[in-house]
C-alpha cells in the first residue's frame, strides 16, 4: 500500500493540498503516521514553546509588542497567547505566539533534501508554525491527539515544498512555505472545503509574498524574527476570508505570474496554463508510516544559527581531545580557520557580521557563535563525560547574546573573534549540503602546530546524527529555558511534562496548554 500522495505538476496542486489536508486529518489516507514522526513533532513543539516563553520572560521586543497587541483583540471564541487564559482573535494569538517561538532563532530547521526522489531544492525553514494548530484546536474544541497529527501535517506540507522549490534562490523569504502549510492546516481544522483552502493559498501567494530584505543589512531588525509570524497571520486571515465567501486566485502553483512559474518558467501549455500548464514540480506528501518530512529536520542544541552547528561540533571535538588549546585564558590559540559551504558562508560569514551590535546579528555571526562557545570553555573548562556532557555544559543560552560586556561586547569573545578566519570551502563543501552541514575547523596554536577537526557532516542535533543522546541534550535545553521562564525548576519540569504529554490532553487540557504564567525579568534588552 502506498504511504504517500503525489500531486503532479500538471494538476491543480493548491486544491490538491487542501484536499490532502482534509483527508489526512480525517484519517482517510492509509494507516496513518507511525509513532516515530509523532514523537519527533512532539519534541519540536515542546522545543518551540520553551523558546517562546523564555523570550517573553526576558521581554524581548517583538514578542512583547505583538502579545500586547493581541491582548487588545479579545474574542469570546478565539485562542490564547502564551501566559494568559484570555481568548483573543486567532490570527492575533498566532502572530504573537509564532513571533515568540522564533525570537531566539533556536527551534527546529528543515533542509529541503529528499535525494531518493531527486527533490533537493535545499530550502530551509523552521518549526515556527505550531501555534496555528493550537489556535484552531482551541477554537474548535479539539484534543491533543488531533493537534499533534495536525502539527505533523503542517510540517509535512512546508517541508515537502522546501524540497522542490528554493525560495532563497529568488530572494524570497523561506516563510512562504510555512504560510501555505498553515493555510491548509488551519483551514482543514476549521472545516473549510478544499476549494476554500485553495482560495486562501491563492490569496496569500498573490498578495503577501515577503522578500529576504528582512534578513539583509548591517544590523538585523525585529522583522527577521517575526517574519514567520506576520506571514502566518496573513495566511490565517486569508482562510477566514475564504470561508466567509471571498474568492482568491485559483490554481496558484500553475499561474504563470505567481512566484513559482514566474521564477521557474515552464513551457508546457504556456498559452493555456489553466488547462495544460505545469507547475515547476511534483509534490509528494506522506500520509502513513515513518517517512515524514519532520524526520529530516534538525534540532538546535542551544541558541545559534543552524549553519554554525558543524563548526560548534568541530570545536567541541577539538577542545575535548586537546584541552591544552583553551589553557592560558585562550592565549594558546593563534588562529582559527573555519571552512564551510554556501549558503553558510554567505549568511553567517558576511564581513559585517564580524562586528555584531545586536542579538539578531550576533546569532547570525559564525565568528561570534564560535568565539562565545570557546569563551565559555575557557572560563569554565571542558566538562567531563564526553560529547553529550560538553554540549550541555557549554550550551549557548539567551544570556550569551545579551548586548553588554558580559556577552556581545565581552573582551575575550571579541579577541577570539579577531582570530577567526571563516572561508568558503568551495565546490567540495557545497556538494555535501544539504545532506549534511559540511564544516571543518583548524586551530593553530602559538607554537605553529595545527589541530584539525576533519570534516564534520552530521553534528549533534542533525537528523542524521547517530551518536548524540538527543533527548537528554534537549531536556537540558528545555530545563535551561524553562527555568528562565518560571524561576523555579519544579514548575519548569511540570510544564515540560505537560508539553510532552500533549497527545493525551483533552480539549480542556489543550485549551489551557499555553496559559501557564511566566515571570518577567527586566533589563535583558
Amino acid at each position: 500500500m502506498s504511504t504517500s500522495t503525489t500531486l503532479s505538476r500538471n494538476t491543480n496542486q493548491a486544491y490538491g493540498v487542501g484536499a490532502f489536508a482534509i483527508e489526512f486529518l480525517g484519517g482517510k489516507l492509509g494507516v496513518g503516521p507511525g509513532t516515530l514522526p509523532l514523537e519527533r513533532v512532539r519534541q519540536f513543539h515542546t522545543d518551540s514553546v520553551l523558546c517562546g516563553i523564555s523570550a517573553l520572560a526576558l521581554q524581548t521586543n517583538a514578542p512583547i509588542v505583538l502579545r500586547d497587541e493581541a491582548l487588545g483583540y479579545r474574542s469570546a471564541s478565539g485562542a490564547t497567547v502564551f501566559g494568559s487564559n484570555e481568548q483573543v482573535f486567532p490570527e492575533k494569538a498566532i502572530v504573537a505566539n509564532c513571533a515568540a517561538v522564533r525570537e531566539w532563532d533556536s527551534n527546529g530547521t528543515n533542509f529541503g533534501y529528499r535525494p531518493e526522489l531527486g527533490h533537493i531544492a535545499g530550502e530551509f525553514g523552521h518549526n515556527d508554525f505550531y501555534p496555528v494548530v493550537i489556535a484552531a484546536c482551541q477554537q474548535r474544541g479539539l484534543d491533543g491527539a488531533t493537534a499533534l497529527r495536525a502539527m505533523l501535517l503542517l510540517d509535512e506540507i512546508r517541508g515537502r515544498l522546501a524540497e522542490v522549490f528554493s525560495l532563497k534562490s529568488y530572494k524570497i523569504d523561506h516563510v512562504v512555505h510555512g504560510a501555505i502549510g498553515s493555510a491548509a492546516t488551519y483551514g482543514a481544522l476549521m472545516g473549510a472545503t478544499a476549494e476554500q483552502i485553495e482560495s486562501a493559498i491563492g490569496m496569500f501567494v498573490a498578495h503577501y509574498i515577503p522578500w529576504r530584505a528582512i534578513r539583509a543589512g548591517k544590523q538585523l531588525s525585529d522583522s527577521k524574527g517575526a517574519s514567520a509570524a506576520i506571514s502566518t497571520e496573513a495566511a490565517v486571515l486569508c482562510v477566514k476570508r475564504s470561508m466567509a465567501g471571498f474568492r482568491g486566485p485559483q490554481d496558484i502553483f500553475r499561474n504563470p505570474e505567481a512566484i513559482f512559474r514566474f521564477f521557474e518558467p515552464t513551457t508546457e501549455g504556456a498559452e493555456r496554463w489553466r488547462e495544460l500548464g505545469d507547475s515547476p514540480f511534483d509534490l509528494v506528501l506522506s500520509h502513513s508510516g515513518d517517512d515524514f518530512a519532520v524526520m529530516g529536520m534538525h534540532f538546535k542544541l542551544g541558541l545559534y544559527e543552524h549553519q554554525s552547528a558543524g563548526a560548534l561540533q568541530a570545536i567541541i571535538d577539538l577542545v575535548s581531545a586537546n584541552p591544552y588549546l583553551i589553557e592560558n585564558g585562550g592565549g594558546n590559540i593563534e588562529r582559527i580557520t573555519i571552512l564551510a559551504y554556501e549558503p553558510a558562508f554567505g549568511i553567517i560569514g558576511n564581513p559585517m557580521k564580524k562586528d555584531p551590535k545586536t542579538r539578531q546579528s550576533a546569532d547570525h555571526s559564525m565568528a561570534y557563535i564560535v568565539a562565545t562557545l570557546l569563551r565559555k570553555a575557557i572560563e569554565s573548562g571542558v566538562p567531563s563525560g564526553g560529547n553529550d556532557e560538553i554540549w550541555k555544559g557549554l550550551m549557548l543560552s539567551p544570556y550569551d547574546y545579551k548586548v553588554d560586556d558580559s556577552a556581545i561586547f565581552h573582551p575575550l569573545t571579541r579577541s577570539l573573534m579577531d582570530r577567526i578566519d571563516f572561508r568558503h570551502g568551495g565546490p567540495e563543501y557545497d556538494a555535501k549540503y544539504p545532506d549534511g552541514i559540511p564544516t571543518s575547523v583548524v586551530v593553530r596554536d602559538v607554537g605553529g602546530s595545527d589541530y584539525d577537526s576533519g570534516l564534520v557532516m552530521y553534528p549533534a542535533g542533525h537528523a542524521r546524527n547517530t551518536t548524540a543522546n538527543l533527548q537528554d541534550i534537549l531536556l537540558h535545553k528545555w530545563k535551561m529555558l524553562g527555568e528562565i521562564a518560571f524561576d523555579d525548576a519544579t514548575r519548569a519540569e511540570a510544564f515540560i511534562d505537560k508539553l510532552e504529554s500533549i497527545e493525551s490532553l483533552s480539549a480542556d487540557g489543550l485549551a489551557t496548554l499555553y496559559s501557564e504564567r511566566f515571570v518577567t525579568k527586566p533589563g535583558y534588552e
